[in-house]
């Protein structure tokens, strides 16, 4: 604690200077993440370039090591994103329940600040 009664953490959202981190710094600063792994991505897609035999359910092709690679890490992160959509609904329906049971009404819980 500082001498203030105030506490000497920094505050969520605010840089050291004082301002506010808007949405938009936040979105730039994702986008330009995102470039970067797109253009590590490519390289690494452009330097497994050798075909190799891929075989899936009875099905064989070939396809450039890279991409295969790439469609395989899709595939999980797909496989990952339902997992996660899955248990996201489970716990509104969780919170839904609760609300109900505890207020005696209904309440919407969709994230979107209305209920």
């Amino acid at each position: 604690m500082a001498r203030n009664g105030t506490s000497d953490q920094a505050t969520p959202g605010v840089d050291q200077g004082g301002s506010k981190r808007s949405r938009t710094a936040w979105i730039w600063s994702s986008v330009i993440i995102a470039f970067i792994v797109l253009v590590f991505l490519l390289i690494f897609i452009l330097q497994n370039v050798q075909s190799v035999t891929v075989r899936f359910l009875g099905l064989a092709g070939t396809l450039p090591l890279g991409v295969a690679m790439l469609f395989s890490v899709i595939g999980g992160a797909l496989l990952v994103a339902l997992a996660g959509t899955a248990r996201i609904l489970q716990l509104r329906r969780e919170a839904r329940k609760a609300a109900h049971s505890s207020n005696g009404t209904t309440k919407r819980i969709d994230g979107d600040g209305e209920h």
